[in-house]
Protein backbone atom coordinates (compact mmCIF):
# COMPACT_ATOMS: atom_id res chain seq x y z
CA UNK A 1 0.00 0.00 0.00
CA UNK A 2 1.08 3.54 -0.68
CA UNK A 3 1.80 5.76 2.37
CA UNK A 4 -1.73 7.54 1.52
CA UNK A 5 -3.00 4.33 2.38
CA UNK A 6 -4.73 2.83 5.35
CA UNK A 7 -4.63 -0.99 6.80
CA UNK A 8 -8.43 -2.62 6.28
CA UNK A 9 -8.47 -4.42 9.38
CA UNK A 10 -11.68 -7.85 9.38
CA UNK A 11 -14.49 -5.56 10.92
CA UNK A 12 -15.00 -3.23 8.23
CA UNK A 13 -13.00 -0.73 9.45
CA UNK A 14 -10.14 0.99 6.99
CA UNK A 15 -8.16 0.26 10.06
CA UNK A 16 -6.01 2.30 11.81
CA UNK A 17 -5.27 5.79 10.18
CA UNK A 18 -2.78 8.63 10.29
CA UNK A 19 -3.52 12.45 9.36
CA UNK A 20 -1.20 14.47 6.71
CA UNK A 21 -0.45 17.89 6.70
CA UNK A 22 0.58 19.56 3.54
CA UNK A 23 1.77 22.83 3.30
CA UNK A 24 1.05 25.45 0.48
CA UNK A 25 3.81 28.61 0.17
CA UNK A 26 1.28 30.03 -2.45
CA UNK A 27 -0.95 32.92 -1.21
CA UNK A 28 -4.53 32.34 -1.10
CA UNK A 29 -6.69 34.94 -1.81
CA UNK A 30 -10.75 34.78 0.08
CA UNK A 31 -13.77 35.69 -0.85
CA UNK A 32 -13.30 38.50 1.32
CA UNK A 33 -10.76 40.13 -0.11
CA UNK A 34 -7.92 39.28 2.65
CA UNK A 35 -4.88 36.71 1.34
CA UNK A 36 -3.44 33.95 3.21
CA UNK A 37 0.36 33.92 3.02
CA UNK A 38 0.77 30.22 3.49
CA UNK A 39 -1.45 27.70 5.16
CA UNK A 40 -1.47 24.06 6.16
CA UNK A 41 -4.25 21.70 5.28
CA UNK A 42 -4.20 18.61 7.39
CA UNK A 43 -6.37 15.83 5.66
CA UNK A 44 -6.74 11.55 5.88
CA UNK A 45 -7.14 9.06 2.87
CA UNK A 46 -8.80 5.67 2.81
CA UNK A 47 -8.39 3.43 -0.41
CA UNK A 48 -5.76 3.23 -3.20
CA UNK A 49 -6.16 5.84 -6.34
CA UNK A 50 -6.64 3.62 -9.21
CA UNK A 51 -3.99 3.83 -12.38
CA UNK A 52 -5.67 6.66 -14.06
CA UNK A 53 -7.31 8.81 -10.96
CA UNK A 54 -10.50 8.52 -11.33
CA UNK A 55 -11.88 7.05 -8.18
CA UNK A 56 -11.24 9.41 -5.46
CA UNK A 57 -13.97 11.23 -3.50
CA UNK A 58 -13.73 14.18 -1.71
CA UNK A 59 -15.61 14.42 2.07
CA UNK A 60 -16.76 17.89 3.12
CA UNK A 61 -17.18 18.32 7.12
CA UNK A 62 -20.24 19.52 9.11
CA UNK A 63 -19.84 23.05 11.36
CA UNK A 64 -18.05 20.60 14.07
CA UNK A 65 -16.37 18.27 12.09
CA UNK A 66 -12.85 17.17 11.10
CA UNK A 67 -10.73 15.28 8.68
CA UNK A 68 -11.09 12.08 11.19
CA UNK A 69 -14.07 10.85 9.14
CA UNK A 70 -13.15 6.86 9.53
CA UNK A 71 -10.54 4.34 11.19
CA UNK A 72 -9.36 4.64 14.54
CA UNK A 73 -6.06 6.46 15.57
CA UNK A 74 -3.38 3.90 17.20
CA UNK A 75 -4.67 3.11 20.73
CA UNK A 76 -8.27 4.72 20.28
CA UNK A 77 -11.20 3.07 20.89
CA UNK A 78 -13.86 5.53 19.04
CA UNK A 79 -13.64 5.79 15.11
CA UNK A 80 -13.83 8.32 12.80
CA UNK A 81 -17.50 10.80 12.61
CA UNK A 82 -18.32 8.90 9.41
CA UNK A 83 -16.89 5.15 10.14
CA UNK A 84 -20.42 3.50 9.98
CA UNK A 85 -20.52 4.77 5.82
CA UNK A 86 -16.28 4.69 5.25
CA UNK A 87 -14.88 1.35 5.25
CA UNK A 88 -14.60 -2.11 3.12
CA UNK A 89 -18.37 -2.76 2.13
CA UNK A 90 -19.90 0.15 3.48
CA UNK A 91 -21.49 3.15 1.15
CA UNK A 92 -18.20 5.01 0.46
CA UNK A 93 -16.56 1.74 -0.21
CA UNK A 94 -12.39 2.47 0.57
CA UNK A 95 -12.32 -1.11 -1.61
CA UNK A 96 -13.56 0.66 -4.67
CA UNK A 97 -12.75 4.54 -4.29
CA UNK A 98 -9.40 6.44 -2.90
CA UNK A 99 -11.30 8.82 -0.31
CA UNK A 100 -10.15 12.46 0.79
CA UNK A 101 -11.64 14.14 3.96
CA UNK A 102 -9.60 17.59 4.92
CA UNK A 103 -9.95 19.33 7.77
CA UNK A 104 -11.16 22.87 6.59
CA UNK A 105 -8.92 26.00 6.74
CA UNK A 106 -10.38 27.73 9.85
CA UNK A 107 -10.38 24.78 11.77
CA UNK A 108 -8.72 23.69 15.32
CA UNK A 109 -7.76 19.65 13.78
CA UNK A 110 -4.32 20.86 12.76
CA UNK A 111 -5.58 23.11 9.45
CA UNK A 112 -4.66 27.20 9.33
CA UNK A 113 -6.89 28.99 11.64
CA UNK A 114 -7.64 31.06 14.48
CA UNK A 115 -4.82 28.88 16.89
CA UNK A 116 -2.15 29.08 14.27
CA UNK A 117 0.25 31.98 14.17
CA UNK A 118 0.35 34.67 11.93
CA UNK A 119 3.59 35.30 10.13
CA UNK A 120 3.05 38.53 9.78
CA UNK A 121 3.26 38.75 13.60
CA UNK A 122 4.77 35.88 15.29
CA UNK A 123 1.36 35.67 17.67
CA UNK A 124 -1.66 33.65 17.07
CA UNK A 125 -4.33 34.90 14.49
CA UNK A 126 -7.13 34.42 17.35
CA UNK A 127 -10.09 36.51 16.20
CA UNK A 128 -8.11 38.16 13.67
CA UNK A 129 -8.16 35.38 10.97
CA UNK A 130 -9.89 35.96 7.79
CA UNK A 131 -13.34 35.37 7.92
CA UNK A 132 -14.16 32.44 5.40
CA UNK A 133 -16.56 31.02 2.67
CA UNK A 134 -17.49 28.13 1.34
CA UNK A 135 -15.94 29.29 -2.02
CA UNK A 136 -12.57 29.60 0.11
CA UNK A 137 -12.62 25.90 1.13
CA UNK A 138 -13.98 24.91 -2.24
CA UNK A 139 -10.50 26.80 -3.17
CA UNK A 140 -8.10 25.20 -0.82
CA UNK A 141 -9.41 21.80 -1.17
CA UNK A 142 -8.96 22.20 -5.13
CA UNK A 143 -5.40 23.15 -4.61
CA UNK A 144 -4.58 19.84 -3.03
CA UNK A 145 -7.01 17.96 -5.03
CA UNK A 146 -4.33 18.90 -7.93
CA UNK A 147 -1.00 18.29 -5.34
CA UNK A 148 -2.60 14.39 -5.30
CA UNK A 149 -2.53 14.62 -9.12
CA UNK A 150 -6.43 14.47 -9.42
CA UNK A 151 -8.10 15.89 -12.30
CA UNK A 152 -11.94 15.61 -11.57
CA UNK A 153 -13.68 14.00 -8.90
CA UNK A 154 -15.67 10.91 -9.15
CA UNK A 155 -17.95 12.22 -6.12
CA UNK A 156 -18.09 15.41 -4.02
CA UNK A 157 -20.23 14.71 -0.22
CA UNK A 158 -21.51 16.24 1.93
CA UNK A 159 -23.91 16.65 4.85
CA UNK A 160 -25.22 20.25 5.87
CA UNK A 161 -22.36 22.76 5.76
CA UNK A 162 -20.29 19.63 4.03
CA UNK A 163 -23.28 19.57 1.50
CA UNK A 164 -23.10 23.88 0.47
CA UNK A 165 -19.62 23.24 -0.03
CA UNK A 166 -20.25 20.05 -2.13
CA UNK A 167 -23.01 22.38 -4.34
CA UNK A 168 -20.36 25.68 -4.39
CA UNK A 169 -17.76 23.02 -6.21
CA UNK A 170 -20.33 21.67 -8.62
CA UNK A 171 -21.16 25.46 -9.45
CA UNK A 172 -17.34 27.18 -9.53
CA UNK A 173 -15.88 23.75 -11.30
CA UNK A 174 -18.43 22.15 -12.84
CA UNK A 175 -15.77 19.83 -14.83
CA UNK A 176 -14.21 18.66 -12.03
CA UNK A 177 -16.92 16.28 -10.41
CA UNK A 178 -19.18 13.69 -11.84
CA UNK A 179 -21.36 13.78 -8.62
CA UNK A 180 -22.08 15.86 -6.33
CA UNK A 181 -24.05 14.03 -3.00
CA UNK A 182 -25.77 16.66 -0.47
CA UNK A 183 -27.02 15.29 2.71
CA UNK A 184 -29.52 17.26 5.05
CA UNK A 185 -28.28 20.85 3.63
CA UNK A 186 -29.72 23.67 1.72
CA UNK A 187 -28.95 26.44 -0.60
CA UNK A 188 -29.06 29.03 1.85
CA UNK A 189 -30.20 29.40 6.02
CA UNK A 190 -33.57 30.34 7.30
CA UNK A 191 -33.53 33.14 9.02
CA UNK A 192 -34.47 31.10 12.38
CA UNK A 193 -31.30 28.76 11.56
CA UNK A 194 -29.38 32.26 11.51
CA UNK A 195 -30.95 33.09 14.83
CA UNK A 196 -29.71 29.97 16.60
CA UNK A 197 -26.24 30.64 15.68
CA UNK A 198 -26.58 33.92 16.52
CA UNK A 199 -27.53 32.70 20.26
CA UNK A 200 -24.52 30.49 19.81
CA UNK A 201 -22.37 33.39 19.25
CA UNK A 202 -23.66 35.48 21.72
CA UNK A 203 -22.96 33.11 24.73
CA UNK A 204 -19.63 32.54 23.33
CA UNK A 205 -18.70 36.79 23.01
CA UNK A 206 -20.51 36.81 26.40
CA UNK A 207 -18.15 35.14 28.27
CA UNK A 208 -15.71 37.31 30.18
CA UNK A 209 -13.05 35.26 29.26
CA UNK A 210 -13.82 35.86 25.66
CA UNK A 211 -11.75 39.00 25.69
CA UNK A 212 -12.84 40.37 22.22
CA UNK A 213 -11.63 36.49 20.93
CA UNK A 214 -7.89 37.28 22.04
CA UNK A 215 -8.07 35.20 24.87
CA UNK A 216 -5.56 33.27 24.20
CA UNK A 217 -3.43 36.09 24.97
CA UNK A 218 -5.01 35.79 28.77
CA UNK A 219 -3.81 32.00 28.80
CA UNK A 220 -7.77 31.37 29.10
CA UNK A 221 -10.78 30.16 26.90
CA UNK A 222 -14.19 31.23 27.34
CA UNK A 223 -15.45 27.97 27.62
CA UNK A 224 -18.66 28.25 29.55
CA UNK A 225 -20.04 30.53 26.49
CA UNK A 226 -18.49 27.35 24.17
CA UNK A 227 -19.94 24.99 26.42
CA UNK A 228 -23.52 26.62 26.40
CA UNK A 229 -23.38 27.16 22.59
CA UNK A 230 -22.80 23.72 21.86
CA UNK A 231 -25.60 22.98 24.41
CA UNK A 232 -28.02 25.28 22.41
CA UNK A 233 -27.32 23.89 19.21
CA UNK A 234 -26.57 20.04 20.06
CA UNK A 235 -31.05 20.67 21.29
CA UNK A 236 -31.25 22.03 17.75
CA UNK A 237 -29.61 18.93 16.22
CA UNK A 238 -31.97 16.46 17.74
CA UNK A 239 -35.97 16.15 17.42
CA UNK A 240 -38.38 15.86 20.02
CA UNK A 241 -39.10 12.29 19.25
CA UNK A 242 -35.65 11.03 19.40
CA UNK A 243 -34.86 13.10 22.63
CA UNK A 244 -37.89 11.72 24.51
CA UNK A 245 -37.22 8.25 22.85
CA UNK A 246 -33.42 8.69 24.25
CA UNK A 247 -34.04 10.29 27.95
CA UNK A 248 -38.48 10.97 27.85
CA UNK A 249 -38.21 12.65 31.80
CA UNK A 250 -35.85 9.79 33.27
CA UNK A 251 -33.90 11.34 35.84
CA UNK A 252 -30.24 10.68 36.39
CA UNK A 253 -30.15 8.66 40.11
CA UNK A 254 -33.83 7.59 39.09
CA UNK A 255 -36.68 8.45 41.16
CA UNK A 256 -35.93 11.06 43.75
CA UNK A 257 -37.13 11.29 47.08
CA UNK A 258 -39.35 13.89 48.56
CA UNK A 259 -37.75 16.58 50.47
CA UNK A 260 -33.87 15.55 49.05
CA UNK A 261 -31.75 18.30 49.04
CA UNK A 262 -29.56 17.48 46.17
CA UNK A 263 -30.50 18.79 42.97
CA UNK A 264 -32.55 16.93 40.66
CA UNK A 265 -30.83 16.60 37.21
CA UNK A 266 -32.77 14.91 34.51
CA UNK A 267 -30.41 12.45 32.18
CA UNK A 268 -31.14 14.62 29.55
CA UNK A 269 -29.92 18.02 31.53
CA UNK A 270 -26.89 15.19 32.53
CA UNK A 271 -26.31 14.78 28.41
CA UNK A 272 -26.02 18.12 27.58
CA UNK A 273 -23.94 19.12 30.43
CA UNK A 274 -21.10 16.24 29.07
CA UNK A 275 -21.57 16.75 25.59
CA UNK A 276 -21.17 20.76 26.61
CA UNK A 277 -17.97 19.90 28.54
CA UNK A 278 -16.42 17.68 25.98
CA UNK A 279 -16.86 20.12 23.34
CA UNK A 280 -15.67 22.81 25.32
CA UNK A 281 -12.06 21.26 26.07
CA UNK A 282 -11.67 20.19 22.15
CA UNK A 283 -13.04 22.87 20.17
CA UNK A 284 -11.82 26.71 19.23
CA UNK A 285 -14.39 29.62 20.46
CA UNK A 286 -13.13 31.23 17.27
CA UNK A 287 -13.49 28.43 14.92
CA UNK A 288 -17.06 27.83 15.84
CA UNK A 289 -18.17 31.91 15.52
CA UNK A 290 -16.09 31.96 11.63
CA UNK A 291 -17.93 28.43 10.84
CA UNK A 292 -21.13 29.56 11.91
CA UNK A 293 -20.80 32.73 10.08
CA UNK A 294 -19.81 30.95 7.39
CA UNK A 295 -23.05 28.95 7.57
CA UNK A 296 -25.02 31.90 7.64
CA UNK A 297 -23.41 33.90 4.72
CA UNK A 298 -23.80 30.75 2.09
CA UNK A 299 -26.25 31.78 -0.79
CA UNK A 300 -25.95 29.30 -3.40
CA UNK A 301 -27.86 31.63 -6.18
CA UNK A 302 -26.91 35.16 -4.71
CA UNK A 303 -24.38 35.77 -7.91
CA UNK A 304 -27.06 34.78 -10.13
CA UNK A 305 -29.69 36.70 -9.20
CA UNK A 306 -31.27 35.04 -6.71
CA UNK A 307 -32.25 32.50 -9.07
CA UNK A 308 -31.61 28.71 -7.64
CA UNK A 309 -32.58 27.66 -11.59
CA UNK A 310 -29.74 29.78 -13.21
CA UNK A 311 -27.44 29.21 -10.28
CA UNK A 312 -27.74 25.20 -11.15
CA UNK A 313 -27.66 25.91 -14.89
CA UNK A 314 -23.83 26.07 -14.14
CA UNK A 315 -23.46 22.40 -13.27
CA UNK A 316 -22.51 19.37 -15.07
CA UNK A 317 -22.44 16.61 -12.83
CA UNK A 318 -25.62 13.84 -11.40
CA UNK A 319 -26.88 15.17 -8.18
CA UNK A 320 -28.26 12.89 -5.03
CA UNK A 321 -30.14 14.61 -2.60
CA UNK A 322 -31.05 13.12 0.72
CA UNK A 323 -33.04 14.12 3.50
CA UNK A 324 -34.31 13.26 6.72
CA UNK A 325 -37.85 13.56 8.00
CA UNK A 326 -37.04 14.36 11.54
CA UNK A 327 -34.67 17.10 10.83
CA UNK A 328 -36.01 20.48 11.71
CA UNK A 329 -32.78 22.75 10.91
CA UNK A 330 -32.61 21.23 7.34
CA UNK A 331 -36.16 19.97 6.44
CA UNK A 332 -36.83 17.98 3.59
CA UNK A 333 -38.36 21.45 2.28
CA UNK A 334 -35.07 22.63 2.08
CA UNK A 335 -33.98 19.50 0.15
CA UNK A 336 -36.82 19.51 -2.26
CA UNK A 337 -35.95 23.20 -2.65
CA UNK A 338 -32.26 21.81 -4.36
CA UNK A 339 -34.18 18.62 -6.15
CA UNK A 340 -37.13 21.42 -7.54
CA UNK A 341 -34.15 23.85 -9.00
CA UNK A 342 -32.38 20.81 -10.48
CA UNK A 343 -35.00 19.40 -12.03
CA UNK A 344 -36.08 22.85 -13.38
CA UNK A 345 -32.11 23.01 -14.52
CA UNK A 346 -32.83 19.94 -16.49
CA UNK A 347 -30.07 18.47 -14.47
CA UNK A 348 -30.36 14.51 -13.22
CA UNK A 349 -30.93 14.27 -9.82
CA UNK A 350 -32.21 11.60 -7.80
CA UNK A 351 -33.96 11.83 -4.15
CA UNK A 352 -34.59 10.31 -1.18
CA UNK A 353 -36.30 11.44 2.10
CA UNK A 354 -35.64 9.09 5.04
CA UNK A 355 -37.48 8.04 7.95
CA UNK A 356 -35.69 8.72 11.50
CA UNK A 357 -36.26 10.42 14.96
CA UNK A 358 -33.03 11.93 15.44
CA UNK A 359 -33.19 15.42 13.98
CA UNK A 360 -30.48 17.05 11.94
CA UNK A 361 -27.88 14.48 13.66
CA UNK A 362 -29.92 11.44 11.54
CA UNK A 363 -27.10 11.82 8.61
CA UNK A 364 -24.43 10.73 11.27
CA UNK A 365 -25.99 7.87 12.58
CA UNK A 366 -26.78 3.78 11.35
CA UNK A 367 -29.99 3.92 9.32
CA UNK A 368 -30.48 0.96 7.21
CA UNK A 369 -32.95 2.76 4.52
CA UNK A 370 -30.18 5.41 4.12
CA UNK A 371 -27.45 2.75 4.33
CA UNK A 372 -29.17 0.81 1.59
CA UNK A 373 -29.94 3.87 -0.72
CA UNK A 374 -26.67 5.59 -0.34
CA UNK A 375 -24.96 2.25 -1.01
CA UNK A 376 -26.78 2.01 -4.36
CA UNK A 377 -26.22 5.18 -5.47
CA UNK A 378 -22.65 5.20 -4.65
CA UNK A 379 -22.44 1.62 -6.94
CA UNK A 380 -23.28 4.11 -9.56
CA UNK A 381 -20.99 6.35 -8.86
CA UNK A 382 -18.33 3.57 -8.78
CA UNK A 383 -19.48 2.00 -12.33
CA UNK A 384 -18.28 5.69 -13.65
CA UNK A 385 -14.78 5.09 -12.19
Amino acid sequence: MSEQSVKTTQNNSVGIVSPKTQHFDQPLTLASGRVLPQYDIVYETYGELNADKSNAILICHALSGHHHAAGFYQGDKKPGWWDHYIGPGKPIDSRQFYIVSINNLGGCHGSTGPTSINPDTGKAWQSDFPHMRCRDWVNSQRELMKLLGITQWAAIIGGSLGGMQAMRWALEYPDELRHCIVIASATKLTAQNIAFNEVARQAISSDPDFHNGFYLDHNTSPKNGLRLARMVGHITYLSEDGMGQKFGRELKAGSFMLGADDDIEFEVESYLRYQGDMFSEAFDANTYILMTKALDYFDLAREYGDDTVAAFSQAKCSFFVVSFTSDWRFSPQRSREIVDALVAAKKPVSYAEIEADFGHDAFLIPNERYENVFHAYMQRVAESC
